[in-house]
């Protein structure tokens, strides 16, 4: 069986402590997804994910679209960061011949 590490990442935001209200840097997100992930495995996180599905259906799905578009937006983060730290490289030019 295969993970998507996206949706695993979904649902260990999802279960971790952090509020929508909160507003989190990329950062915080990254270190919520891994003390989440520490504490309560992918397994875990996906069965407090149904839990609250189960539990709480209306707020389980706004919590899951928030979790969702932070981690997305991680992502983001991540990749132009990456992008800045790149070296650039010139761009080659042709020579009139």
């Amino acid at each position: 069986m295969s993970i998507n590490v996206n949706a695993a990442r979904s649902e260990a935001l999802f279960a971790s402590p952090l509020q929508l209200s909160q507003r989190p840097t990329a950062q915080q997100l990254r270190e919520a997804i891994m003390q989440t992930v520490r504490a309560l495995g992918t397994r875990g996180c996906a069965a407090r994910v149904a839990q609250e599905f189960g539990d709480h259906p209306d707020l389980a799905v706004q919590r899951m679209c928030w979790a969702r578009q932070q981690v997305a937006r991680m992502l983001i983060a991540d990749r132009l960061q990456v992008t800045r730290l790149r070296p650039r490289t010139p761009v080659a030019t042709r020579s009139a011949a």
